[in-house]
């Protein structure tokens, strides 16, 4: 198509005509395809996928990546001393400096990981092992789901790279960038990469120190989730009705575990908030 217009252009001899015609990508090559999809105003995820085909190129990857990591930096505020945490657990079970860090690297998900440490102390098998921190990670299929309608312009590899290194916390995250319209692959992924790397280094920092400390729980550490989650929400708090959502959802929280709900108060305090949030929601769309 675009060596059919070169030779129109070719056979007309106006300088005119060759410089409208050139002015079009050649979608055959990867270079022209950045070309024409940079044209059109879309959004390709990835701004740095062809280097050299446009003249901001190399700087936007830049200010996308910093802005990705900079996102990232309340997660890392607490999966730091988490995975702390978690080291220094892992080796107190008896799993070795490789596996525990390991696990950080291909596995990457706290919850599962912290049982899985506690199933191998009781000498469980590996199957149950694996059955259990599978189930345990059947929430990441919804997770998932919420945030596939964004992504449908990427390729299933990218996509594949994103699922691997979505937790609960970058999942909060990308809810609010997404629906601002910010689905860039190279900002997405260094929010991701640089969660992963902070949750790696505090298992590092965990085995190491393992020796010096002997129980992990009177340092508190395990408050830093709860803390972490805090400044997500406040992050994406914009309107009344999320503050009236949010503290009617702590409230009810509270008001469950005090009266015997044990570990559900959060999952039924949950299901509470939302549904009042949808509630309101609608009835302010229907006054609008």
């Amino acid at each position: 198509m675009a060596a059919h217009t070169r030779r129109q252009a070719q056979t007309a001899g106006s300088s005119d005509t060759v410089l409208r015609n050139e002015a079009i990508p050649d979608t055959d090559s990867p270079g022209g395809t950045a070309a024409a999809v940079a044209a059109s105003g879309m959004d390709t995820g990835f701004s740095g996928a062809h280097p050299g085909t446009h003249p901001g190129t190399h700087p936007r990857l830049l200010a996308d990546t910093l802005s990705g990591m900079r996102q990232a930096l309340p997660i890392v505020m607490g999966y730091l001393p988490v995975g702390f945490a978690y080291g220094v657990l892992a080796r107190k079970v008896g799993l070795s400096e490789w596996n525990t860090i390991l696990m950080s690297v291909l596995v990457y998900a706290g919850s599962a990981q912290f049982i899985a440490v506690s199933l191998l102390a009781a000498s469980v098998s590996p199957l149950s092992v694996v059955l259990t921190t599978f189930v345990v990670n059947l929430r990441h299929l919804l997770m998932a789901a919420a945030l596939a309608p964004y992504l449908r312009g990427w390729s299933r590899l990218r996509q594949a790279l994103f699922a691997f290194e979505l937790t609960d916390e970058s999942f909060a995250m990308h809810t609010r960038r997404f629906a601002e319209g910010r689905t860039g692959a190279a900002e997405t992924y260094a929010l991701n990469a640089t969660a992963q790397s902070s949750w790696i280094a505090g298992a590092v920092l965990g085995v190491f120190s393992s020796n010096l400390i002997g129980d992990v729980k009177p340092l508190g550490l395990d408050y830093a989730l709860a803390a972490m989650f805090i400044a997500l929400l406040v992050g994406q708090v914009r309107t009344n009705m999320h503050v009236l959502v949010g503290l009617a959802s702590a409230a009810l929280s509270v008001g469950f575990m005090l009266a015997g709900a044990g570990q559900w108060n959060v999952i039924l305090a949950t299901v509470c908030g939302a549904t009042l949030g949808t509630v309101l929601c609608c009835r302010e769309k229907k006054g609008a």
